[in-house]
């Protein structure tokens, strides 16, 4: 028995990635994101791969993941696979302190990211 298959939340010509817990700020982590929305995969694999900021090769691996996910469970066509949806959230932040003068505390923030990415197969027309 069991519960019932839940119904899928995505079009039949989407596929999607999802990161938890990325070791770097959301604000930090949306500044890469933005760099790929709306590209083509291919374009965005190489806007990434030149990209000097470290959580840049982070978002590599969730783009290649959600491109074999693409591949393998939906059977979409890689080529014509764009980045449709790249949205990044806050999850846990760690805190912690440092003495500092006086006895007081200096408080240090160590935030988490989640991140979600969107795949989407252009049509014939879109291609340009």
């Amino acid at each position: 028995m069991g519960k019932p298959a839940a119904e899928r939340r995505l079009a039949d010509i989407e596929a999607m990635a999802y990161a938890r817990l990325v070791r770097s700020s959301p604000q930090k982590v949306n500044l890469v994101v933005q760099q790929i929305r709306g590209l083509a995969c291919d374009k965005a694999l190489a806007e990434l791969a030149f990209s000097s900021r470290r959580v840049a090769g982070e978002v590599r691996k969730l783009l290649l993941s959600a491109i074999a996910n693409a591949e393998n469970n939906h059977q979409l066509d890689v080529d014509r696979l764009i980045v449709a949806e790249a949205t990044v959230g806050r999850a846990m932040v760690l805190k912690r302190w440092r003495p500092r003068a006086r006895g007081r505390v200096g408080r240090i923030q160590k935030p988490y990211s989640n991140i979600r990415l969107v795949l989407r197969e252009r049509d014939e027309e879109d291609f340009v």
